[in-house]
């Protein structure tokens, strides 16, 4: 058995908290929803902060977002999935799952293989992310990110 020396290591963002990085910065939004976002790591790095200020169908659209793992209080680990939720400025809460496999970045709305979702991909240089929102029964519309900085 080990001896507990009292320097308990501290916890560390995983690397697919980390591999979010590349959406770090403002991007100017186009498509079905035009105008900013812009995104940032909280203290500590275990969640990314997104500042949200779009106009999407004639409504004005303004709020953040936090996204990483979930951990309640007494939980032994985090959720396996990273998830999210958005505060807009009327008072509403979004929840998603957000997935990154290599270049393609999937938003399922509420759970993981929901019929809602966003699928985009990034460009060679992750200075363009393509793709689209999608909603059971149509209404979904194209939307690219360009960095803005």
């Amino acid at each position: 058995m080990a001896e507990d020396t009292g320097t308990a290591q501290a916890a560390r963002p995983d690397e697919r908290i980390r591999a979010l990085d590349r959406l770090t910065g403002s991007w100017r939004v186009t498509g079905g929803a035009e105008g900013t976002v812009a995104y940032r790591w909280a203290a500590g790095g275990f969640f990314l902060i997104q500042d949200v200020e779009l106009e999407q169908n004639g409504q004005r659209v303004t709020g953040f977002e936090v996204i990483g793992r979930e951990k309640p209080f007494g939980a032994k680990r985090p959720s396996e999935e990273i998830r999210s939720r958005f505060y807009d400025h009327q008072g509403n809460t979004f929840d998603y799952v957000y997935e990154l496999d290599g270049d393609t970045l999937t938003i399922w709305a509420g759970e993981k293989g929901s019929p809602a979702h966003f699928r985009g991909t990034f460009d060679a240089t992750g200075d363009t992310l393509s793709g689209a929102w999608v909603y059971p029964g149509g209404g979904g519309y194209d939307s690219v990110m360009t960095r803005a900085g």
